[in-house]
């Protein structure tokens, strides 16, 4: 008998959407929602910072990840659905159900410009908002290579990869829910979508 997957783990590009789909995926689920993007973001202001200066600090200061990443090893061990928000949940919950989001940086760039809870990540232009989330997801992929040994950008890594620019984040959730249903049942399913 197949153990159940009670943890889906969502990581991918910065804007693609991943808060928006995992609340719907905890409505499809029944599970809770985790979100490292928000405690990065309460933890920057915190510090008063933006997100990439705090990730820049991350590269000298490891309490920072210490504090972000030490959310996730507990989760490993309880046994409630969690739908987690996080780029490096994939790692620290390797039986969890691992989601890659892709999406193009302009398509990024619109939706980062247009959320209202970013309070932190204030920019002057799209062109500068690109240039940043550029440079925060190579920080965060370098600092992670670095300290973890793990490779984001692997997709190999992962179970399932969606391009979010394709569809609409309801169709992404539902592609990763009959994906993860199919997960459990031993089923087979699109790896891409």
């Amino acid at each position: 008998m197949i153990q159940p997957i009670t943890k889906i783990t969502l990581t991918g590009d910065l804007g693609s959407g991943k808060s928006t789909v995992s609340s719907i995926l905890c409505e499809l689920t029944g599970f809770e929602y985790i979100s490292t993007g928000k405690v990065q973001r309460q933890l920057a202001q915190e510090l008063g910072l933006d997100t990439l200066e705090m990730n820049r600090r991350a590269d000298t200061d490891p309490s920072i990840d210490e504090r972000i990443d030490g959310i996730f090893v507990s989760l490993g061990k309880d046994p409630k659905g969690y739908v987690v928000d996080s780029r490096m949940a994939w790692f620290f919950l390797p039986g969890s159900f691992k989601v890659f989001l892709k999406t193009d940086v302009e398509v990024a760039v619109q939706r980062i410009l247009n959320d209202p809870e970013r309070n932190s990540e204030q920019y002057f232009s799209p062109e500068e908002a690109a240039q940043k989330i550029l440079a925060r997801k190579n920080s965060e992929n370098a600092r992670f290579l670095l300290k973890y040994g793990a490779d984001s950008s692997n997709l190999d890594n992962f179970d399932l990869v969606i391009d979010t620019a394709q569809h609409t984040q309801a169709v992404v959730a539902h592609l990763i829910f009959e994906a993860w249903k199919a997960k459990n049942k031993g089923e087979s399913f699109a790896r891409f979508g």
